[in-house]
């Protein structure tokens, strides 16, 4: 809504309780309205606005991470106060309210702050700055709905907030369908967690969870997209991939230690993408040939010598990365996954079988040359 000529702002807009970031910016704003103080805002752009005041209900925001207020002739603080971190200006203006009204407004304990912080990361972003379609926003009823519109997403982003423990949000945000809670330092999955039937895609990349969540795996139906990359993972159990017996794309790189010696892949058998870099591999396991719907198969960064004729039965396969590995030679048979093999990467291998103006030519060279090598029937 920034550069839009608002002179004010409607009550209204407090409904909004998904709103993550309202950005007023370049407007000719007087005042903000106490209703809309209600908002669990992260971030509030009111620079450059006709400002002389902030109320002191703006105080109960204890959500917000960045408030902008450069360019408002604001008389009623100090410019310490205004161009200083927004956790001082917050505290200053709930010291202005009355005892009673601040009651209600202690500072939150962290485990409110965590949950705050996951509230706000609902992608509900909303960016409206010089909108084509309502330039001047003279329809308040249109404007609602459009705001309304994107503030509802489906997509709950968690990604690197420092978080120990899944915050509740993540079951009680309506029907989720992708759950984004890597780079954080989270070691187990909470039960709650099941409820989420219709979550699709869950991603729990470099955290510090250890033991494979079976059970809870078991009851996400419609999980599609796994990926548990860069845990301390300890082995998998035996019946650990029959709980996502319908996934689709998993990836467990980095755990070294997490596959068993005879992993059951074929209990996978709609496996379309699966990455297992950096798992000190030194032979590929046998049951990854029985996945004839993979098409992306990501082996980099292990120690493989050599790599299986059973490879010509991966005949959906249009990406291979072999790269980072130790392998020498590579079986004629590989060129049998031409033309459906559109990406072979094998950089970082002492291959000594082929020559290197053929590998400088590409994917098609290789699996051409390859072919060649294959006896005559």
């Amino acid at each position: 809504m920034g550069n839009n000529a608002l002179s004010i702002l409607t009550e209204e807009l407090g409904a909004l309780s998904r709103l993550g970031t309202s950005d007023l910016h370049s407007n000719q704003l007087k005042e903000y309205p106490v209703g809309t103080c209600k908002l669990s805002l992260s971030v509030l752009d009111l620079s450059n606005n006709s400002l002389t005041g902030l109320p002191a209900e703006l105080g109960k925001m204890t959500t917000l991470r960045k408030i902008l207020l450069s360019g408002n002739p604001l008389r009623t603080l100090r410019s310490s106060l205004v161009s200083g971190p927004t956790p001082a200006l917050l505290r200053y203006l709930r010291s202005r309210l009355s005892e009673a009204e601040d009651s209600g407004a202690q500072t939150p304990a962290k485990e409110e702050v965590v949950t705050m912080a996951a509230r706000l990361s609902l992608t509900s972003k909303v960016s409206l700055t010089n909108c084509y379609f309502c330039p001047s926003f003279e329809d308040i009823g249109s404007y609602f709905f459009i705001v309304t519109w994107f503030a509802l997403q489906d997509e709950l982003s968690l990604e690197g907030m420092g978080l120990s423990v899944v915050p509740s949000e993540a079951w009680e945000s309506g029907e989720i369908i992708k759950l984004n809670l890597s780079k954080n330092s989270i070691q187990e999955l909470p039960v709650e967690l099941s409820s989420c039937s219709s979550l699709q895609t869950l991603v729990l990349s470099s955290n510090n969870i250890k033991d494979w969540p079976v059970a809870i795996l078991k009851s996400l139906p419609n999980l599609s997209c796994l990926k548990l990359d860069s845990n301390p993972l300890r082995q998998i159990p035996s019946d650990g991939f029959q709980a996502i017996s319908m996934i689709q794309i998993l990836d467990i790189s980095g755990n070294a230690t997490s596959l068993p010696e005879n992993p059951a892949f074929s209990n996978l058998p709609h496996l379309k993408e699966l990455y297992l870099r950096r798992m000190q591999l030194r032979e590929v396991p046998s049951e990854i040939m029985s996945l004839c719907q993979l098409q992306i198969l990501g082996l980099s960064q292990n120690s493989l010598q050599s790599i299986p004729e059973g490879f010509k039965n991966l005949t959906s396969l249009t990406e291979l990365d072999l790269s980072d590995n130790n392998i020498s030679t590579l079986p004629p048979e590989l060129g049998l996954l031409e033309p459906s093999l559109q990406v072979l990467r094998l950089d970082g291998n002492p291959l000594r079988s082929i020559r290197r103006p053929i590998l400088d030519r590409g994917t098609k060279a290789v699996l051409k040359y390859l072919k060649d090598k294959l006896p005559e029937q």
